[in-house]
């Protein structure tokens, strides 16, 4: 079972969650919290598996919540709600480690696929939607970012650069194995690697790092 919980001020927007996804057999929404400011409770009260977390809360926002939930060890997944062009920083809440980010206008199986996935350890990001967010978002930070991007990735063995590089072009597991002639097991052992020595949180901070460093 899949444990789900709906952060978002908007008590229709909560309520249409929880009606759609009601009657699954793996999903289930087990809280619901209107602002940031209440996340760090729910989360202990009710151990979710995922955060459905808003942008735009008036109290603590989604941006804030995500970064304070994400420094806590064991921390759910979150996914970020968004209506896309209203939202300048989803980029930055997925710097902070959200999985990804869903349209609030997404259709109820393409939502329940995305959590599923997400579920399973797979982020809900394309290469297409990383290039519309880096082309949207922007901080006057970008020369910085890159250079600390490269500096990071010059930590790295040529191996785990190869496939830091993949997973910034979006490519699954299985595709990094046949592309770099390894097995789905060995591809998971590098990404777990790079994680553990990039001090990163998901395969979306690993996509972002390539990026920001201009491999991808």
């Amino acid at each position: 079972m899949i444990r789900l919980l709906i952060v978002d001020d908007d008590p229709l927007v909560r309520a249409g969650l929880t009606m759609m996804l009601a009657g699954l057999d793996d999903l289930r929404v087990v809280a619901e919290a209107a602002d940031g400011t209440e996340v760090a409770a729910a989360v202990a009260a009710h151990a979710p598996d995922i955060v459905l977390m808003d942008i735009r809360m008036p109290r603590m926002d989604g941006l804030a919540a995500t970064e304070q939930l994400r420094r806590r060890p064991g921390a759910p997944d979150v996914v970020v709600l968004t209506t896309f062009d209203a939202d300048e920083h989803v980029l930055r809440a997925l710097r902070a480690g959200a999985a990804g980010f869903l349209l609030k206008d997404t259709p109820p199986p393409e939502l329940v696929r995305a959590l599923r996935r997400v579920a399973a350890g797979e982020p809900i990001l394309s290469p297409s939607v990383t290039r519309r967010l880096i082309s949207q978002v922007t901080d006057g930070t970008g020369a910085v970012r890159a250079n600390r991007a490269r500096q990071q990735l010059d930590r790295l063995t040529e191996r785990e650069r190869e496939v830091a590089v993949a997973v910034g072009q979006g490519l699954s597991n299985a595709e990094i194995g046949v592309r770099l002639h390894m097995s789905v097991a060995t591809v998971k052992a590098y990404v777990s690697r790079l994680l553990a020595k990039l001090e990163l949180n998901n395969r979306v901070q690993i996509a972002l790092l390539a990026h920001d460093a201009g491999q991808v």
